[in-house]
């Protein structure tokens, strides 16, 4: 968990995809934040946590469905999101926090 905590300990926005191998919604995201990534480019980190791997991670989060997407910026939960989203939405909310 030390290791997370220096993932969102950071001065700009990181969006965090809680995502499995096994599921057709989270499989969905990826393309659309590998379009987040790129449009964003280093203004902001989009990172991936598979829970199978990292199920105390997403247990302490409360993560519940998938994909489950967050937004941390300076160590603080800006946003939180379960479900899919568009990249021109997850842009303009990441944009906010830029």
């Amino acid at each position: 968990m030390s290791k997370f905590g220096e993932i969102i300990d950071v001065d700009i926005p990181v969006l965090l995809d809680f995502f499995t191998e096994w599921n057709e919604q989270s499989i969905a995201m990826h393309p659309v934040l590998r379009d987040v990534a790129a449009a964003l480019g280093d203004k902001a980190k989009v990172i991936k946590i598979d829970i199978d791997k990292n199920k105390e991670l997403a247990e302490a989060l409360r993560v519940k469905g998938l994909p489950t997407l967050f937004i941390y910026k300076s160590g603080e939960m800006k946003w939180r999101h379960s479900g899919e989203q568009d990249a021109d939405t997850l842009i303009n909310i990441l944009q906010e926090y830029i």
